[in-house]
């Protein structure tokens, strides 16, 4: 389980306006962490697990525990809560210091995991445009409920979500080079939209400044490799665009687990070179099922050929 630990802005990610907009997206970028703080997890079978945030008020735990997959919902959820174990943290509201959780543990039905990239895989942004202009002005001066998504996306999503039975309950996990920042802001978009509740998985916003080394790998492909480390009986579907490096990350990772991934689908993005050079990749590889697609009745009708949804 991951999580962070904020002083709370009062962002309304409801609120319209140019100015609010303009507000809330400061107070989203500039995070006021807690750093260095104990922090407890209280799970329902009344087990409670220690760990404590970093400098940058992340905080992660790991634990080997049984029995707990009977306590969660049908769909894998099990509720916890989630509370500062130090006197010094002073909140407003009396006996507010618990803040609700879900942890994940995928259905003993389920039969693959997807891995959903965010941006133009699901959800207009302009990634591919000139100094990435379109991007910045969708996420700053557009609310989570302006944001459109890409057509069919969610009914494909639910589609692989209950998988050839109907009844799977695969997990989706979304997993983007976004910021942590803009978590609530994209929770809230997969939820108004009606796409499969998941699991997000983000970047730390400092780290999109820094200059990486040769031989570092980019956080996504890091991200999946630990989904593929954590559920190793679990093969895997991944989904992206043609518009940044998922092509590259994701033949990677099906190259080194070529019994693992399922199948790889690309969103066309309406860029010449960047396509050309898709189709290319796609071309010299022929392990794994591998499509460029331009909409999601392409991937719906391929996904259905393969037996992978009903």
């Amino acid at each position: 389980m991951r999580g962070r630990a904020l002083q709370d802005e009062s962002i309304d990610l409801e609120q319209g306006g140019f100015f609010r907009l303009l507000i809330n997206t400061w107070k989203r970028m500039e995070t006021d962490k807690v750093k260095h703080v104990d922090i407890d997890i209280k799970l329902p079978n009344d087990t409670i697990l220690n760990t404590k945030s970093d400098n940058k008020g992340y905080f992660k735990v790991e634990a080997n525990l049984q029995g707990l997959k009977i306590l969660a919902n049908k769909e894998g959820w099990l509720a916890c809560e989630v509370s500062y174990n130090t006197i010094n943290i002073k909140r407003n509201i009396q006996n507010s210091n618990c803040f609700p959780a879900e942890i994940l543990i995928p259905s003993t039905k389920a039969t693959f995991g997807v891995v959903s990239d965010i941006d133009d895989t699901i959800l207009h942004t302009g990634v591919v445009s000139t100094l990435k202009w379109r991007l910045l002005y969708n996420t700053i001066f557009k609310s989570a409920k302006m944001r459109l998504p890409l057509k069919g996306a969610a009914e494909f999503y639910h589609l692989l979500h209950r998988g050839q039975s109907g009844k799977n309950a695969n997990p989706i996990f979304y997993v983007s080079h976004s910021p942590w920042n803009l978590y609530r802001y994209l929770e809230l978009f997969l939820r108004q939209n009606n796409f499969p509740k998941g699991p997000i998985l983000l970047r730390n916003f400092s780290d999109m400044l820094k200059r990486k080394a040769v031989d570092d790998k980019p956080q996504k492909q890091k991200e999946i490799l630990n989904l593929l480390k954590t559920y190793p009986n679990l093969p895997f579907i991944l989904i992206g665009d043609s518009g940044e490096h998922d092509p590259d990350i994701y033949i990677e990772l099906a190259k080194q687990f070529p019994e693992r991934i399922k199948a790889i689908y690309l969103r066309s993005v309406k860029h010449k070179k960047k396509i050309t050079r898709v189709k290319v990749l796609l071309e010299q590889y022929k392990t794994t099922p591998a499509l460029l697609v331009k909409s999601s009745e392409q991937a719906i009708v391929h996904a259905r050929d393969k037996g992978f949804i009903v």
